[in-house]
C-alpha cells in the first residue's frame, strides 16, 4: 500500500511540473498542445457540446477545466457549475475569464486528492475534456468509482481522451501522457458499480462512443475518443447491448466471423459481397456515407479507400466500434465510428449522400419508424442500399422458429419489407437474393473446411464445430427458401 502511495504521488508530481511547464502561456494552442488549436477549436468546440445529454438548469462538474474553453460554453445553461483544475494559473485565468457568471465556483485541486470532497448524489453530469490520460492506470479506475458516487440516479459522465499517440503538434521535451487503447476505458467504467443505502445496485450504462469527426476530418486522426455514460439501475443481462456483446459479438464471435467471412467483415460474403452492392450506389468522392451496423468497419474500410467518400459507421456493439477504431488508427481516412443506437440518433434532415446497412436491420424491431428517419437524413436523390435476412410467407418450421427466437430477430417477406420502405417515402427495388446467399454459404463452407487446421489452432475444434454446424443450416433454410435474402436499393424522391 505504501509503494502504490508513493508510486501515485509521482505521478501526480510528474503530471503537474509537466503542466506548470505548457501552461505558461495561458493561450488555446497551449492547453490543446497544438499550433492550430484556433482552427480546431471552431470545429471541435462545437461538436463535443452537441454530444451532451441536456444539462439546462442542472449541477454540471467540469473536471479538468483549464482556462475554460468550455466553461464558457457550460455555463450560461448549467444551474450550477464547479470547474476545478489543478494547476492554479489556469483556474485563476478561468476565473478571471468566466467569473461574471454567478453560478460558477472555481476550484483549484487535484482529482486524485482524498481530500477533495464532493456530496454523493449531488451531480448530473460530470464534464471532462483530456483528464484521464493524465492519470495512472489506477488513478483512473479510482475516480470513476468517484465520479459514480458524486453522480445523481439517472446522472451521466462525459470524457474525451487521446488514445494510441499523441495528437497535437506541440514540441515536447518529455510527455508523461498516456495513449491508452480505448478498450482500457470502456472495461473500467463498464465494471463500475455501487449500492445505495437501499440496496438498490447501479452500474454505468454506455450511451454512445465516437471518435471526434473535427479530428478525423481535419487530421485524418481517429485517435481523438469520448464516451457518454449514465448512471442507472443494473438489470442483469436483459438489455440489448449486453446481448450483444456477451453473445452475438464476444471476441471469439467475431473472431468466428472473419474467419469465415474475411478481415474486417460480419456479413454475409465479405469483401467480394462488398464490391457487388457498393458498386451500386455510384460513389463520388466528397460524398458522406452512413454504414448502420458498421460492425468492424470493413465495408466503411473498402468504401472510403476506394471512392474517396467520408463514412460515419454506428453499431451498437461495444466490442464491435472498439475494435473498428483501432483498426482506422493510422490509416488516412475519412472514416468515423460511434457506439450507439441507431433507433435513438439522430442527424440534421439532409446529411447523408447514401445510407448502407448489412445485415443488420433483422435486429430492429420498428423498421418502419428507423426508415422515416433514413428518409429524413438522406440528401434528396441519396440512395439507401439494405441487404437483410427475410422470411418466406406462411408459418415456420420449429427449427426456423427457434432460430428466430433465439436470436431475437424480427424478420418479413421480401415484399412487406419493399412495401416499408414505400411508406417512408423512398422509391424501392427490391430483389430476391437468396440464391447469391445460398451460393456464397457453399463457398464459404469450402473456406471453413480448406482452413480447418488454420480455424481450430486460433479458435479451437469446438467452436469449429459449432460454426459449420450453424453455416449449414443456414444453408438448408436457404436452398429449401424458407430464409430468404433480400436486397433493398431504395432513393428519396
Amino acid at each position: 500500500m505504501a509503494s502504490e502511495k508513493a508510486c501515485s504521488m509521482d505521478e501526480r508530481e510528474v503530471q503537474k511540473s509537466y503542466w506548470v511547464e505548457h501552461s505558461v502561456d495561458l493561450s488555446v494552442e497551449a492547453m490543446m498542445l497544438d499550433s492550430k488549436a484556433q482552427y480546431l477549436d471552431v470545429e471541435e468546440r462545437p461538436e463535443v457540446l452537441s454530444l451532451l445529454p441536456a444539462y439546462e438548469g442542472k449541477s454540471v462538474l467540469e473536471l479538468g477545466a483549464g482556462i475554460g474553453r468550455f466553461t464558457s460554453e457550460l455555463a450560461p445553461k448549467a444551474g450550477h457549475l464547479l470547474a476545478l483544475d489543478f494547476i492554479e494559473s489556469a483556474i485563476k485565468k478561468n476565473e478571471s475569464i468566466n467569473g461574471h457568471h454567478k453560478n460558477v465556483k472555481f476550484m483549484c485541486a487535484d482529482v486524485t486528492s482524498p481530500d477533495l470532497h464532493i456530496s454523493e448524489g449531488s451531480i448530473d453530469l460530470i464534464f471532462s475534456n483530456w483528464l484521464l490520460m493524465y492519470l495512472s492506470d489506477n488513478e483512473v479506475e479510482k475516480l470513476a468509482e468517484r465520479m459514480m458516487k458524486w453522480l445523481k440516479d439517472d446522472g451521466y459522465i462525459f470524457f474525451r481522451e487521446s488514445c494510441f499517440h499523441q495528437s497535437g503538434d506541440s514540441k515536447r521535451d518529455y510527455n508523461p501522457s498516456h495513449y491508452r487503447e480505448p478498450r482500457f476505458y470502456t472495461k473500467v467504467f463498464k465494471e463500475c458499480n455501487m449500492s445505495d443505502s437501499t440496496g438498490n445496485i447501479f452500474e454505468l450504462s454506455l450511451v454512445g462512443c465516437k471518435c471526434i469527426g473535427a479530428y478525423v476530418r481535419n487530421k485524418k486522426n481517429q485517435n481523438q475518443i469520448c464516451w457518454l455514460w449514465q448512471k442507472v439501475k443494473s438489470q442483469g443481462d436483459r438489455r440489448f447491448q449486453q446481448f450483444l456483446d456477451r453473445v452475438e459479438y464476444n471476441s471469439k464471435s467475431i473472431s468466428r466471423y472473419e474467419c469465415v467471412y474475411g478481415h474486417g467483415f460480419a456479413s454475409a460474403g465479405g469483401l467480394e459481397t462488398t464490391k457487388k452492392f457498393v458498386a451500386k450506389l455510384g460513389l463520388k468522392p466528397g460524398q458522406k456515407v452512413l454504414d448502420v451496423g458498421c460492425g468492424v468497419g470493413g465495408g466503411d474500410f473498402y468504401m472510403a479507400e476506394n471512392f474517396d467518400v467520408d463514412v460515419v459507421g454506428v453499431d451498437l456493439s461495444i466490442n464491435m466500434v472498439s475494435l473498428a477504431i483501432e483498426r482506422a488508427i493510422g490509416h488516412k481516412y475519412t472514416v468515423e465510428f460511434e457506439c450507439a443506437d441507431c433507433t435513438k440518433k439522430t442527424y440534421p434532415e439532409n446529411t447523408f449522400d447514401v445510407i448502407y446497412s448489412r445485415d443488420v436491420m433483422l435486429h430492429i424491431k420498428d423498421k418502419p419508424t428507423l426508415f422515416r428517419s433514413f428518409y429524413k437524413w438522406l440528401k434528396p436523390g441519396g440512395k439507401l442500399l439494405i441487404t437483410d435476412y427475410c422470411r418466406s410467407a406462411g408459418t415456420p418450421s420449429v427449427e426456423f422458429a427457434q432460430y428466430i427466437e433465439e436470436g431475437g430477430y424480427n424478420l418479413h417477406d421480401i415484399k412487406e419489407y419493399g412495401q416499408m420502405l414505400e411508406k417512408a417515402g423512398f422509391d424501392v427495388i427490391a430483389e430476391d437474393q437468396t440464391d447469391l446467399f445460398v451460393k456464397t454459404l457453399e463457398q464459404e463452407l469450402n473456406c471453413l473446411e480448406t482452413n480447418k487446421d488454420d480455424f481450430i489452432e486460433d479458435l479451437g475444434e469446438e467452436e469449429y464445430t459449432e460454426t459449420v454446424k450453424r453455416w449449414k443450416a443456414k444453408h438448408i433454410r436457404g436452398a429449401t427458401r424458407e430464409q430468404l435474402w433480400g436486397l433493398f436499393f431504395a432513393e428519396k424522391k
